[in-house]
């Protein structure tokens, strides 16, 4: 069997469920999702066997320990995501629920109703998180999902699909209800989402790259998954040792992750009080800083001497790694100018004290998640009480910023009467 056609069987065989899945109860579902995060443990030898040679193979080829941070599964991680499925398991079931009733003045009663979308298409990169917390998600929701993960966590990917199916036999969910693209063409990726019949909504979730090549090429509707080129900024009325705490969580807390901070945006009042010293902390953890010629000036009086100037690049770089780019600005207004030019629309901080100045950056920035006086790494469906996500989005139609269970549902309208006709 071709490239296409082994694509293309595992789309249909996911369309083939769908119409089941969409007729499930909660109480089916929710014992499916108990018995994958049974099943996940269960096969958890076989699980950490696939990832170590997933590491170890990208290790070989030369990965980054933050990318390796991203693929790697400990019995930790593990047990978050049998927890997530469990979450999810207890949350509300969006489907089926009734947003708006109305009753004309011929009678009839047209109600709008909460429905699975049908068949998702997720296509992601190396975090075998996201394979669990998809299926999960889909599933809870009535849809069907073909799963295509990145090369570097194949092996994974099979072992944790493997298990999920584990836990659906003598469920009401049928099996095929849960497919893994398991080849790494790039071609792979184009034929399912452009197999416009058979896949509802495709749900890209990577790097620029991965996101822009599913936007340019879907011929299915596509929930666009932002990059986080996210920014902090510290105003000059900002708590100094409330803005340390929060940058020093929002870069190296989770550097790998799309909610971490990549730039730093320092008011000019506040650098030559405070930015020395942030810097000190931030280079004692690790980071690589990068600065603008007023950063590099301060950091030369305190004694850093190699603080690379920072380029146009650098601030619109995900970096996605210990690695930081500082800007001083003179006012809130030449930071909400940044952000805007540089920004991707995921999460974008203030760190001020005072709340006009705050409101004027909650109200102007235009972002999926804007923070005062929080850290960037909130950006989470768990942190927000949505349990697991899909993503995070970018886009404004549908869905924006972390991406649940209410998300992954679209709707149709049920109208009853009693004969009637249009005249």
């Amino acid at each position: 069997m071709g490239l296409r056609e082994a694509v293309l069987a595992k789309a249909k065989a996911a369309k083939r469920t769908t119409r089941v899945l969409g007729t499930l109860s909660t109480e089916q579902k929710n014992e499916a999702l108990l018995k994958m995060a049974d099943a996940l443990w269960r096969n958890r030898d076989a699980i950490f066997a696939a990832n170590g040679e997933d590491v170890k193979e990208a290790r070989e080829s030369g990965v980054s320990e933050a990318r390796i941070d991203r693929l790697a599964l400990t019995e930790k991680r593990l047990r978050e995501m049998m927890e997530g499925l469990r979450q999810i398991a207890g949350l509300e079931d969006p489907v089926g629920e009734s947003l708006e009733t109305i009753r004309r003045p011929n009678g009839l009663l047209i109600e709008k109703v909460r429905v699975p979308f049908g068949v998702i298409a997720m296509v992601y990169e190396s975090r075998p998180n996201v394979t669990v917390d998809a299926a999960g998600l889909a599933l809870k929701t009535g849809n069907a999902v073909v799963l295509r993960g990145g090369k570097e966590a194949l092996k994974s990917n099979i072992a944790l699909v493997e298990a999920l199916q584990d836990g659906l036999k003598q469920t009401a969910v049928p099996l095929d209800a849960l497919q893994l693209i398991d080849c790494t063409e790039r071609e792979s990726v184009d034929i399912l989402i452009r197999a416009k019949d058979l896949v509802d909504l495709a749900i890209p979730r990577g790097g620029a790259g991965l996101i822009q090549r599913v936007m340019e090429n879907s011929l299915v509707p596509v929930i666009e998954t932002g990059v986080g080129n996210c920014h902090v900024y510290v105003d000059a009325e900002a708590d100094y040792e409330m803005a340390t705490k929060i940058i020093l969580n929002a870069k190296t807390q989770r550097p790998s992750v799309c909610n971490a901070m990549e730039t730093m945006l320092v008011h000019e009042q506040a650098a030559k009080k405070w930015l020395p010293n942030m810097i000190y902390l931030l280079q004692e953890r690790g980071v690589e800083v990068r600065g603008c010629t007023k950063t590099q000036e301060l950091a030369k009086a305190c004694g850093c001497l190699n603080l690379p100037l920072a380029a146009e690049e650098d601030y619109a770089t995900e970096y996605l790694d210990l690695v930081l780019a500082v800007k001083v600005v003179s006012d809130v207004e030449e930071a909400i100018a940044h952000i805007e030019r540089f920004g991707t629309r995921h999460s974008e901080a203030i760190v001020t004290g005072n709340q006009v100045t705050a409101d004027k950056f909650l109200r102007e920035v235009d972002a999926a998640a804007v923070y005062h006086n929080a850290s960037t790494r909130f950006t989470d469906g768990f942190e927000f009480g949505f349990g697991a996500e899909i993503g995070i989005s970018t886009q404004k139609l549908h869905a924006r910023g972390p991406m649940g269970l209410r998300e992954l549902t679209s709707y149709k309208y049920i109208i009853k009467g009693q004969g009637q006709i249009r005249g």
